[in-house]
């Protein structure tokens, strides 16, 4: 474990860019989950349609191409910016079609007496999603969420091949290949370092899970 002990400093820089391009990656598909999602259950047709298409589109195509699409695609169409930034939005997309079904599935778990409640007050559409069903439905996703963005975690190993630099798959590729050393021990630092991210966010979405369950 030489290797692995010799390099701290570069496996927490590895540790602290992978957790960068989680917490960037993980907001992106939370707004962009939750927006597909309210247009998946909207009484508007159009919205319906952009909702089950999104879903379709991005829950069955490989990360991997997903990637490609944003960081070689993007700058061809005028939209120009460094890897980093393609990777977080990559990700984001491909992670976004797997919360707004979660939150989906919270939705339709909320009663319907819910939401005619809030149309019987005078509540749109909107008002009666972010007010009355959302805040409830949130309280039933967090242990599907939780799965999806720890999934989110170990999928931005797939990022740093495209490029982004200084994360924890970088620092193995670093380390193995440029300074040829011993890839077992290189790649169980770079393992622990993904532990060491998603350990702490199970037992925090552990914690949550049990807040909101006597909150209900």
């Amino acid at each position: 474990m030489d290797p692995v002990f010799d390099n701290l400093g570069l496996y927490g820089q590895g540790v602290l860019t992978t957790l960068r391009i989680c917490l960037f990656a993980g907001v992106g598909a939370l707004v962009l989950g939750t927006l597909m999602a309210s247009f998946r259950v909207s009484p508007v047709p159009p919205l319906r349609w952009v909702g089950t298409s999104w879903v379709t589109v991005f829950r069955n195509t490989p990360l991997t191409v997903v990637l490609f699409a944003t960081a070689f695609g993007l700058p061809e169409i005028g939209i120009n910016g460094q890897y980093f930034w393609f990777g977080v939005t990559g990700l984001a997309l491909y992670t976004s079609a797997f919360v707004c079904e979660a939150v989906r599935s919270g939705i339709n778990s909320v009663s319907a007496g819910q939401a005619e409640a809030a149309r019987a007050i005078g509540l749109t559409f909107s008002q009666s999603l972010g007010q009355v069903v959302l805040p409830q439905a949130f309280r039933t996703v967090v242990p599907p969420l939780g799965n999806v963005l720890i999934a989110m975690i170990k999928n931005s190993a797939i990022v740093g091949a495209f490029g982004v630099g200084g994360d924890l798959f970088s620092v193995g590729v670093a380390l193995t290949g440029s300074q040829g050393l011993a890839a077992l021990p290189v790649l169980t630092g770079v393992a622990l370092g993904y532990l060491l991210l998603t350990i702490p966010a199970g037992l925090l979405l552990g914690v949550v899970e049990r807040k909101v369950a006597i909150a209900r």
